[in-house]
């Protein structure tokens, strides 16, 4: 008796590689599942094993609230004493996106306020005869070389 054929479509490679799993390494900090409105963010609690509560007081201050390890049973994590969610010195806390994206453009108008700062400071010592930037140009000219004429 002939043992039945199997075909090639059943046998191909791209059935094979669907098959296998992509592996992908877990992250030191898990990831919470995304909510409308709110923006996470990981607080360091201690660095260098040695706590720093003047930068949890600032963050608070700021308007970061530490988020409980009952709120986020996904993240499969025993919470510290007051059920908050730390791991490595770092606490994971949220604030209103609203809050988040305010905090973000104060702080870019801060960046963009300083750049023109040094940038005024630096071209004030600028002279005409002694450019601090001369704008480099190449031209492209056709003809002229190896073409014969002088």
């Amino acid at each position: 008796m002939v043992a039945k054929h199997q075909t090639r479509e059943l046998g191909s490679r791209e059935l094979e590689a669907r098959a296998l799993e992509l592996y992908t390494p877990a992250s030191l900090l898990p990831e919470p599942t995304p909510e409308p409105g709110k923006v996470f963010r990981w607080i360091a609690t201690h660095v260098m094993g040695l706590a720093d509560p003047t930068n949890v007081s600032r963050k608070m201050r700021e308007g970061w609230e530490p988020e409980k390890a009952v709120d986020h049973p996904e993240m499969q994590i025993m919470g510290d004493k007051n059920g908050n969610i730390e791991i490595g010195g770092l606490m994971l806390c949220s604030m209103p996106e609203n809050k988040a994206k305010a905090r973000d453009a104060y702080y870019a108008a801060q960046a963009a306020a300083q750049m023109d700062s040094v940038n005024n400071h630096f071209m004030k010592n600028n002279d005409p005869r002694m450019p601090l930037f001369k704008e480099n140009r190449s031209e492209v000219r056709r003809g002229g070389f190896g073409s014969g004429t002088k």
